[in-house]
């Protein structure tokens, strides 16, 4: 279940703490979901402590992902400086991941610093996009959040505001959807204007990255065949979630496509093993042929980095492990194949 309060927050925070100490080699991404949401419980502080032990310890694999967030979290409970600051070095670090840059310039258009977060935005871009190459989704969504603060400065287009608006495949354009005069309709007294914005506006939550979705993301599990055989024999209780490996395969690219249409960011695949699951199902005192405890097992992979990005090029090897290319397997527009 996702957590909605407070104190749902900081027990999955202690969870993933628990859960952090089991996989030492797993515990930076551990720590940074559980930092995440600690945030969202409002204990601050404490979400710092989290990412100054990142720091402190041995060299983290993201450095400079965790000091973007580290900022972006100080900025909100009144250290400024010391935010303004970390976002300094982070920009002239220039770091080759879009993911510390897209922190940065958003914590700064947050707090209405417009300027430095098209600055950022477009160091960014100048850095990391190549129209030549296939465009990633990380890179995508810099390039809607560039085009975002240019639409609120009223900018004139330009080549990577045409790119991000050739990339968007909502209904709603980007030019629409960042356009600042929305928010005067919330004050229309037309029911057919409101009913409009809050399309509008629903369209852009679903876009928009959420603080556990920016550097994790929502994954579905994959059985590999000769793994799902095994579960199966195992526990054949879990028929009903498996019919087929054809089957499973057919559900996970029909569920990370409605993911990818419904605006859901940061998709991926994480591999599942009998043994693992099995040891996950022990540490958490459930029976390995309870349907429910799946979900839970899929998020445990995802937040301890074991998640492969989804979609992968259309040239690249399909995630489902075929000899075939993405784009002439599960990546096909008429529907996958096995």
């Amino acid at each position: 279940m996702r957590p909605d309060t407070p104190a749902d927050h900081t027990t999955e925070a202690e969870r993933l703490l628990r859960t952090a100490g089991q996989y030492p080699e797993d515990r930076e991404p551990l720590l940074l979901r559980a930092a995440a949401h600690l945030e969202l419980a409002g204990d601050r502080a404490r979400a710092t402590t989290l990412y100054d032990d990142l720091l402190s310890g041995p060299e983290p694999a993201e450095p400079f992902l965790i000091r973007a967030l580290k900022a972006a979290n100080l900025w909100e409970y009144g250290h400024e400086a010391e935010a303004r600051a970390i976002i300094t070095g982070v920009r002239a670090a220039r770091p080759a991941e879009p993911a510390p840059w897209e922190i940065t310039a958003e914590t700064l258009e947050a707090h209405d610093e417009l300027e430095d977060a098209e600055a950022t935005f477009t160091e960014a871009a100048g850095l990391l996009v190549d129209p030549a190459q296939e465009i990633t989704y990380t890179l995508q969504s810099l390039l809607t959040g560039r085009h975002r603060v240019r639409r609120l400065l009223a900018l004139p287009h330009d080549a990577h505001d045409t790119l991000a608006d050739r990339l968007h495949t909502a209904a709603v354009p980007l030019d629409e959807l960042h356009d600042p005069k929305r928010l005067w309709a919330l004050g229309s007294s037309d029911p057919a204007e409101l009913q409009a914005e809050i399309t509008r506006l629903r369209t852009e939550l679903g876009s928009y990255r959420t603080a556990l979705s920016r550097p994790f993301p929502v994954a579905v599990l994959h059985w590999p065949e000769a793994e799902l055989d095994e579960l199966l024999a195992a526990y054949p209780e879990l028929e009903a979630e498996y019919p087929t490996y054809r089957a499973h395969l057919t559900d996970i690219e029909a569920s990370l496509r409605e993911l990818a249409q419904s605006g859901t960011p940061n998709l991926g695949i994480v591999p599942a093993t009998v043994p693992s699951y099995e040891a996950f199902a022990a540490s958490e005192a459930t029976s390995p042929a309870t349907p429910a405890l799946l979900p839970q097992y899929t998020t445990t992979l995802a937040a301890r980095g074991l998640a492969t990005p989804w979609p992968p090029p259309r040239t690249s090897p399909c995630w489902c492990g075929s000899k075939d290319t993405y784009g002439d397997c599960h990546g096909r527009d008429e529907g996958p194949k096995r």
